[in-house]
């Protein structure tokens, strides 16, 4: 076969240079502090067996066939879309094939030419690579930092016209490498006092917060927020994601959105397996595993104060907790030795996360014991303090 190019293995080797060469790896059969598999759906046999009960009264095909404006519509998707816009207090919802296309086609196809784009510097690459598509400017904004955000946009606004100009302001809920939160009832206030489209990607409090529907839910901002992005392969356990606003909204994604148009759509036995995971998280099942969640958190924060380590660990209240532990040889050196020890820790190594903030990604769930949460905190403080 054709060798690759000079250039990019050079690229190749620069990333082996840094000690930064990616290469996935097969599941190890150790405790699992790394998937974002937080309520444990994925592995819940009652949501595999009534997956399969919708199938078999189902009269579609195993397969997709076609992109959602072709063939691969079918009933089910309806179903999903009714209950996603119910459950999560919207005027409707529009499911994508991922988070990832979700937000490529979002944000390449709704701010204009013309337009602004203000975004937390800690946004997803999703969200980054879909305005880098569009045809708007687009400014990033201090993390998780209101006032900075201001100083951006009064600044935009003075330099001229701005007539028939929108302004987007992007965030997250809960940041997948930080697990923390910007206060978004003070971001939404402030977007609905100047009439800005407030923007918030929900992926990794879809499940956790809010009895489940989210944090702009359990804050009481949802009508204040222009769109919201859930996804269905965290907490959920399954694929998919959905934007969630108004109808207006899903229609012009339906006709403008190039990765739902241009996609063969979601399988339906996958909608299927995520109408099954919502059924069992609305159930009083699913309430209290959301309950138990929150458990392991609160049992994991203290935890982290009994090790002394507050300083090593970024704030948060997500089931995402991340340790810094800088430089891309010593963090790894910690998950090595964290999985030599039977327990599943990945290191986010630069250049995922900028050089100097390398990091151990913690991520807790319902089936972790209070055993081996206190195994991990204890293995990282003796090597943080050794």
């Amino acid at each position: 076969m054709p060798k690759l190019p000079k250039k990019l293995l050079q690229k190749l080797e620069k990333r082996r240079e840094e000690n930064a060469i990616r290469t996935p790896s097969l599941h190890s059969g150790a405790i699992d502090f790394s998937s974002n598999d937080y309520l444990g759906f994925a592995k819940n046999g009652k949501i595999k067996m009534a997956a399969q009960s919708i199938m078999a009264n189902q009269d579609i095909f195993n397969g997709a066939t076609g992109s959602r404006l072709l063939t691969g519509h079918h009933a089910l998707f309806e179903q999903l879309e009714t209950l996603l816009a119910t459950y999560h207090n919207a005027e409707d919802a529009l499911v994508f094939n991922s988070g990832y296309d979700a937000n490529l086609g979002f944000f390449a196809s709704v701010p204009q030419r013309g337009d602004l784009v203000f975004y937390d510097e800690l946004v997803h690459a999703s969200i980054r690579d879909g305005i880098t598509l569009g045809l708007a400017k687009s400014y990033k904004f201090k993390h998780n930092d209101l006032e900075d955000l201001a100083g951006h946009i009064e600044r935009s606004r003075g330099k001229g016209s701005n007539h028939g100009q929108e302004i987007y302001v992007v965030t997250e809920s809960v940041f997948s490498m930080d697990g923390d939160s910007p206060d978004l009832k003070a971001f939404a206030a402030y977007c609905t006092e100047k009439r800005l489209h407030l923007v918030i990607d929900e992926a990794h409090a879809t499940g956790v917060f809010g009895n489940g529907k989210g944090l702009a839910s359990e804050l009481g901002i949802e009508e204040q927020v222009f769109a919201r992005l859930v996804t269905f392969g965290k907490a959920l356990g399954c694929h998919g994601a959905a934007i969630l606003g108004n109808l207006s909204l899903k229609i012009y994604l339906l006709n403008f959105a190039r990765s739902l148009i241009y996609s063969t759509a979601l399988p339906p036995d996958t909608v299927a397996t995520v109408l099954s995971s919502y059924e069992h998280l609305a159930s009083e099942e699913g309430k209290k595993t959301v309950e138990s969640l929150h458990d392991r958190i609160h049992f994991f924060l203290q935890k982290k104060r009994e090790y002394g380590l507050q300083d090593v660990f970024l704030p948060s209240d997500s089931a995402i907790h991340v340790a810094v532990l800088k430089g891309n040889k010593r963090v790894k050196r910690c998950a090595e030795m964290l999985q030599g020890n039977g327990i599943d820790v990945r290191p986010i190594l630069a250049p995922t996360v900028p050089e100097g903030h390398e990091r151990l990604r913690i991520c807790l769930h319902v089936f972790n014991t209070k055993q081996q949460t206190t195994k991990v905190l204890r293995l990282i403080s003796k090597f943080h303090h050794g």
